[in-house]
């Protein structure tokens, strides 16, 4: 996506499989790699997709709820949002991207982590843990979506992040335990956390939200995510 050059941005985006209930949340993949593209369109940009290559915890079936015994890997379940075009996290290094942006969905904190299952002190996959701290190590922004703010806390353990998960009390109570200052926004604001370089919006922790008004704020994170890349 976008044409190569000495200039050239690279975007990560961090998946977590297919689908709202146990993977990536489509809607707002989606409007993100659309606020990439409008936000860069006339400048010379890529997009690095990539998702950690391991067995989801479960898998629902989207129509019925039901859980399906059926496994499935969350790196290929990403490639459907990806059009195939998607690397294995472990192949990765944060060195390759200038910022980074994770769509929330509930497989963030089922299959990046164990958030759903443990709270904040549930563990978070190694691999994932280490790719975000190196980014932040390296000054990179990063872009958290809905329930991703939590992966980010998880990850990072700092005492002084400030991120958005809405108004969700009983997440925000949970991050709180752990230091995280949680700010009440609204699904077209975003939660600007200037020393660490981490920009969160709630988009579908309002479930009822209208879906231009996800893209508001979605578009809103990426454009300082942009901003902030030196």
């Amino acid at each position: 996506m976008g044409n190569k050059g000495k200039t050239m941005k690279t975007i990560g985006i961090l998946l977590a499989g297919s689908g709202v209930f146990d993977g990536s949340e489509i809607r707002e993949a989606a409007l993100a790699l659309m606020a990439i593209d409008k936000i860069l369109d006339g400048t010379s940009y890529d997009v690095v997709m990539m998702a950690p290559a391991k067995e989801q915890y479960h898998v629902i079936n989207h129509f019925t709820g039901d859980i399906d015994d059926r496994p499935r890997d969350v790196l290929s379940e990403s490639a459907r949002i990806a059009r195939g075009l998607i690397r294995p996290l472990n192949e990765l290094d944060a060195t390759d991207i200038d910022a980074l942006i994770i769509p929330g969905g509930f497989g963030v904190a089922k299959n990046l982590c164990q958030f759903a299952f443990d709270g904040v002190k549930g563990s978070v996959d190694p691999i994932v843990a280490d790719y975000l701290k190196e980014a932040h190590r390296l000054k990179r922004p990063i872009g958290a979506i809905c329930i991703a703010p939590v992966l980010v806390a998880m990850s990072l353990k700092l005492n002084n992040l400030r991120v958005t998960v809405g108004d969700d009390k009983e997440v925000m109570k949970a991050l709180e335990s752990i230091g995280v200052q949680s700010e009440v926004k609204t699904v077209t604001e975003i939660c600007l956390d200037e020393e660490n370089k981490i920009v969160s919006t709630p988009a579908y922790m309002y479930g009822d939200a209208k879906l231009h008004k996800i893209y508001e704020g979605i578009e809103k994170l990426v454009e300082v995510v942009v901003r902030s890349i030196p």
